[in-house]
């Protein structure tokens, strides 16, 4: 396995992001450690490691997590079901399991000729015990594979980036294994950068009061699920598209249903008089 030196993430034209998460990134790549990323929705978490394979100018590679997922769909699948269909039918070279091995993102990841970036996302939707199943792999950066008794290892350990929304508690083990980082939500200053990365040409008037309105909206007492960095950005694309004047905006919330998305939540907006 290559150990060769990662250059330095500087950040991303596209991504906007803090210095103590840049410095983050540098410390878990020159640990060859995991990078484990916490926050709201909505902070830029999965962004974060598109921006890193961006800046390195590495292929990314996504393994998203779903509540079904299990730890060795990352490594590899067998296809029992397939070769037995091909045995029943006398198809050419069914005595060879190898052809039925299907690598996972993991193994993906493992057996690219170049370093790649891993995004592991969301991997608190899995089972409590999927992150505990992926500690020798991403320790030892190599699995088995009983079924041929080969053994996959790492032609280049690939800069691993894990998300989290934090809907279940991750275990100590694997905790102890990454590097972590929480993203706060951007304050103001940090927003403005990040809307002028998605924007060419905006009324600055119709910026600033969005963005007033949108703080007070987030600190507004009732609202279940606060608006996120995405909704606000489709707030204000929906804001110049309708023409809305900015002035409106001070007493009012129009398509409040692009930043509320709980019927509840747009209940407690009315009942504010917004």
């Amino acid at each position: 396995m290559s150990t060769q030196d990662t250059a330095a993430f500087r950040g991303d034209d596209k991504y906007v992001a803090s210095e103590d998460l840049l410095s983050t990134v540098n410390i878990a790549m020159a640990l060859q450690k995991p990078l484990l990323v916490k926050g709201e929705p909505g902070t830029g978490k999965t962004k974060l490691a598109e921006a890193v394979a961006n800046a390195l100018g590495k292929k990314l590679i996504i393994w998203n997590i779903k509540s079904t997922t299990k730890a060795q769909d990352g490594l590899y699948v067998y296809d029992v079901v397939q070769r037995l269909y091909d045995s029943q039918f006398g198809t050419h070279g069914v005595d060879d399991i190898a052809h039925y091995i299907k690598l996972g993102k993991l193994g993906e990841a493992f057996t690219a000729d170049e370093q790649v970036v891993l995004l592991i996302d969301e991997i608190d939707k899995a089972d409590i015990e999927f992150p505990n199943d992926l500690l020798w792999e991403l320790d030892q950066m190599e699995f088995n594979i009983p079924e041929t008794g080969e053994n996959i290892k790492a032609k280049n350990r690939p800069v691993v980036i894990i998300t989290s929304n934090a809907e279940k508690e991750l275990p100590d083990a694997f905790l102890r294994r990454c590097i972590f980082h929480y993203i706060e939500f951007p304050k103001r200053e940090q927003m403005e950068e990040i809307i002028k990365v998605h924007f060419d040409k905006l009324d600055e008037k119709l910026v600033n009061q969005a963005l007033t309105a949108f703080y007070v909206l987030r600190e507004m007492r009732g609202i279940d699920k606060k608006p996120s960095t995405s909704e606000l950005i489709d707030w204000i694309r929906a804001l110049s598209i309708g023409g809305v004047d900015p002035k409106l905006l001070e007493t009012s919330f129009p398509f409040a249903g692009v930043l509320l998305k709980k019927d509840k939540d747009l209940a407690a907006l009315a009942k504010a008089g917004l």
